[in-house]
């Protein structure tokens, strides 16, 4: 097995608006091969899809408003932040959330940077349909069986600084699982399992960049396949941390 992998950033995408098949330009940009593993922010994902509110539209609940009272936020803005939540986990002093797909993020994901002005843009409320029906519309168009990966940035706990994670994903397991194994020395391996999708969903948020890059796709091709699970979130049961976090409010 050649164990060597590419990495491309697709430059030259247009801005993408609502009702643009996202597929279709990718295609359009790019000769896929089998295998390949297309990373694509989910903010151009929501774009198409007209995920994103008009903040003018939209009128603050007394939740919202009690939050924005102490962190000086636009409460409009929070009300589009609870309205994707499944549940709250911390109110102040940032909200962090959890969203029905099993995601964990700062304010649900909301963001009002790169899109236009007056509007806040939401993550998919699918992601993993949304993934599952990039990579079916791509082989529709190419002929070419590709892996998605739908990625977003979020901060991480105990350390500066926001990584890419996988939101969604289709034709991989999430967790490369290890157990079972053995390590150089012959000893079973008992609780090893690597978050493959978001080590991948990592680098290509360094490829992609911040601000106005402008790279919104990123191909990874020559990476092996592997076996595993699409267990990556905790359930709350099992996340002592999230537990610990959770208390009264607002």
């Amino acid at each position: 097995m050649d164990p060597s992998i590419s990495v491309i950033g697709l430059h030259g995408l247009p801005l993408i608006r609502k009702g643009d098949d996202i597929a279709a330009l990718i295609c359009d940009a790019v000769t896929l091969q089998d295998g390949d593993i297309l990373c694509i922010a989910t903010t151009i994902v929501s774009k198409a899809n007209g995920y994103s509110k008009l903040l003018d539209e939209v009128t603050p609940g007394d939740k919202a408003c009690c939050i924005a009272s102490i962190t000086g936020e636009d409460p409009r803005f929070l009300q589009v932040v609870l309205d994707q939540a499944a549940d709250v986990v911390i109110e102040t002093p940032f909200t962090l959330t959890a969203l029905p797909c099993g995601h964990v993020g700062v304010r649900s994901g909301v963001d009002a940077s790169n899109v236009e002005h007056g509007y806040a843009i939401y993550l998919p409320p699918d992601p993993m349909k949304e993934a599952q029906g990039l990579a079916d519309r791509i082989c529709e168009i190419s002929g070419v069986s590709c892996r998605v990966i739908l990625t977003d940035t979020c901060g991480r706990a105990f350390r500066r600084g926001q990584t890419g994670h996988a939101i969604g994903w289709s034709g991989m397991a999430a967790i490369r699982d290890f157990r079972g194994d053995t390590d150089l020395f012959g000893k079973v391996l008992e609780i090893t399992e690597e978050a493959v999708i978001d080590e991948i969903a990592g680098f290509s948020n360094f490829v992609m960049g911040e601000s106005n890059n402008g790279v919104p796709v990123v191909l990874f091709r020559g990476c092996p396949a592997w076996t595993g699970h699409d267990d990556i979130y905790f359930t709350k049961q099992e996340d002592i941390i999230r537990r610990s976090l959770q208390k009264e409010g607002c």
